[in-house]
């Protein structure tokens, strides 16, 4: 907890000195009685002494005091909140490896229905941008806050030759590009979230799409997705590969590390849907909100009424006067 003006918290001083002086009055109170008169008299006058009970509505009032001094000095406390005008492209590799049935049903499939639970728990007032990949790139969907058009891009993905990773994060930063920067000049907060199971093979390479990240101060977070044994059919007659003969195809995650730390971006490596799920669920915590400091000096001095108010009751059931 913060505080906007803690200096105010000296207050507090002045509540410790007047729980002093309270007490200071106790025992001179008692000592002053008991000079001028007898335990046996005191137990025949007031033979039912109300003991700790008299020292409590001022306990409570001092508590009070306490309370409204804290609450006088504007304590805050960290919020998540939905951040506003944020901007997310969500890239994900078509490639022919991500047939692979090492996650069930296969990693396409698995990625599409994560993607797609990932984007409906975004905040509505966030951009959702879609770009798939594989020997080229292609914005299927610019930023928008129309999540169900880009759940329903995701949804029609379709598989092609090669991985290119690079051209996605370029052409994920130039869909950024489209999205209009605020009446000071700024651009949105953005984010590039890309999954892959492999490493690029054509196009233009990975650190050429860092630097251009760099110089855009867009991260990029990457995922990992798949296994070390998955594997697929490629039976294209036109290459001298054995029909129906199973081709590795292990998931590569060392470029997508490499890029993710280049960039300030997270890089998660998932298995399994329910691993990606959740990968998805810490990346829309980290982008579709932000923490702020809120104000909660409400609180203490409702607090605060409420001990007074407490303390008046107890002292008026007591001793029939308020303290």
């Amino acid at each position: 907890m913060n505080f906007l003006a803690a200096w105010r918290l000296w207050l507090l001083i002045g509540v410790a000195v007047l729980g002093v002086v309270y007490l200071l009055t106790q025992r001179t109170r008692k000592r002053y009685a008991l000079r001028f008169a007898s335990g046996e008299l005191f137990d025949s006058i007031a033979p039912q002494r109300p003991g700790f009970r008299r020292h409590v509505p001022t306990a409570l009032v001092l508590t009070g005091l306490a309370t409204l001094v804290v609450g006088f000095a504007q304590p805050t406390v960290l919020r998540r909140v939905p951040r506003e005008r944020a901007t997310v492209v969500v890239a994900i590799d078509v490639s022919l490896s991500m047939r692979a049935a090492d996650v069930e049903p296969n990693r396409l499939q698995a990625a599409q229905d994560a993607a797609i639970r990932f984007i409906e728990e975004l905040p509505p007032t966030l951009n959702v941008g879609v770009v798939s990949f594989a020997g080229t790139a292609a914005v299927l969907v610019p930023p928008t806050q129309d999540h169900r058009l880009a759940e329903r891009a995701i949804r029609d993905l379709e598989l092609a030759e090669s991985t290119a990773i690079g051209e996605a994060i370029f052409t994920s930063l130039g869909s950024l590009s489209t999205v209009p920067a605020d009446e000071l000049g700024t651009p949105p907060p953005a984010r590039i979230v890309l999954l892959s199971d492999g490493e690029t093979t054509v196009g233009r390479d990975d650190d050429e799409a860092v630097e251009a990240a760099l110089e855009a101060e867009v991260p990029v977070s990457t995922i990992a997705f798949g296994t070390p044994h998955g594997s697929i059919i490629y039976d294209d007659p036109r290459t001298l590969v054995v029909e129906n003969e199973p081709i590795l195809v292990p998931v590569r995650a060392d470029n997508l590390r490499s890029i993710a730390e280049a960039t300030d971006g997270s890089f998660f490596a998932a298995s399994s849907l329910d691993e990606l799920e959740e990968v998805y669920s810490n990346i829309g915590s980290a982008i579709g909100t932000e923490e702020i400091d809120v104000e909660i000096t409400d609180w203490f001095v409702a607090g605060a009424l409420a001990l007074l108010t407490i303390s008046s009751g107890f002292s008026l059931l007591w001793f029939q006067r308020i303290p």
